[in-house]
């Protein structure tokens, strides 16, 4: 359920209903928009009603009931899009926001020399592995904590805040520690401990859709963040399982259209991962930003050839460069349009 209260509510008024929530047995989460206040009931009792009988408390507009699932990420909940601002980068603002780098962080010469390229390049944050989820245990899994101290060195020269996964909970202090979002990737998408853990962290989080997940399941693994107390949450949709053999994955892009209609939150689109193809990133690019992503994050490597994971799905460094320039610099965020000329 969600309490709006009037524009002229006083401060005494709203949290007298904050205090009726509780007594009620739910949670109260408060957003506070540009013009009212609105109040999240969030639980699972038999008490219902005592909410809605909230209609006749002072200061109350209205008390409608959620029509999803997922409550605090809902755009029924908060009708204000959430911007994440990551070391003054504003993802879901005015501009789109693109983040670059490579999959693994494999040496310090790569990872600086690709740092400096990207940001050259006009890209807004840098991201890098360290610590890889691989399908095979033989696979390169990452440098860990050196891979940490190498992106953390990259930054100080660059200026470009730093994205990289975080694969357990025992990880999340120490890549907080050294990076500015923390990423969930695909396969830990319902790894529900992880994520009621990373929803304590001050750091944002950037939450990968699961190659097999619904948009349902995508946005209920949000509210497990926002539930726990971190609001600063990212979508990153990447492509899921279809039936199709010649593509890595298949790109959803109806699916970020529906997570930006059913979600305040800042959704930016992986050509990188929803491709698997080098040769397709640039176009898959595009098209994300016209069907309203709040940005990219593009895997980019100075030699694709030589990279220890997903070479064939990255760029190198002037075929960066060249996307780059052909999207523009800012970039601009596509609103979908669906009215049709007369």
């Amino acid at each position: 359920m969600i309490i709006a209260m009037s524009i002229d509510a006083t401060e005494e008024e709203i949290q007298h209903v904050i205090e009726r929530v509780e007594e009620c047995g739910f949670r109260a989460h408060v957003s506070r928009g540009a013009e009212r206040v609105v109040i999240g009931a969030v639980g699972n009792n038999q008490r219902r009603h005592e909410l809605e009988a909230l209609r006749a408390a002072p200061g109350v507009e209205d008390v409608v009931p959620l029509a999803h699932p997922f409550k605090l990420v809902s755009l029924q909940f908060k009708r204000e899009r959430t911007v994440v601002d990551v070391a003054g980068v504003r993802v879901g603002g005015s501009e789109a926001v693109v983040i670059a780098g490579p999959c693994s962080v494999e040496s310090r010469e790569q990872i600086l020399q690709t740092a400096h390229a990207v940001r050259h390049a006009g890209a807004h944050m840098l991201r890098g592995g360290a610590y890889k989820p691989r399908t095979s245990p033989y696979d390169f899994q990452g440098l860990g904590i050196e891979a940490l101290r190498l992106l953390a060195e990259a930054r100080a020269q660059t200026g470009l805040p730093v994205v990289t996964e975080v694969m357990s909970t025992e990880d999340i202090d120490t890549v907080a520690e050294h990076a500015d979002v923390l990423q969930v990737g695909a396969r830990n998408m319902q790894n529900f401990p992880l994520l009621r853990r990373l929803a304590k962290t001050p750091r944002p989080v950037l939450l990968k859709r699961g190659p097999s997940a619904t948009v349902k399941e995508w946005l209920l693994a949000a509210e497990y963040l926002l539930a726990g107390g971190n609001e600063h949450v990212i979508l990153c949709e990447r492509g899921i399982k279809t039936f199709e053999t010649e593509l890595r994955n298949t790109l959803d892009l109806a699916a970020v259209a529906l997570a930006k209609e059913l979600s305040h939150l800042p959704v930016i689109v992986d050509p990188s991962h929803g491709t698997g193809r080098r040769s397709l990133i640039a176009a898959a690019s595009r098209a994300a930003l016209a069907i309203g992503s709040d940005g990219l994050i593009v895997e980019v490597h100075p030699c694709p050839e030589r990279a220890l994971s997903d070479g064939q799905q990255s760029l190198d460094l002037a075929e960066f460069e060249r996307m780059m320039r052909e999207l523009t610099a800012p970039l601009p965020k596509l609103a979908p349009s669906f009215a049709l000329a007369c």
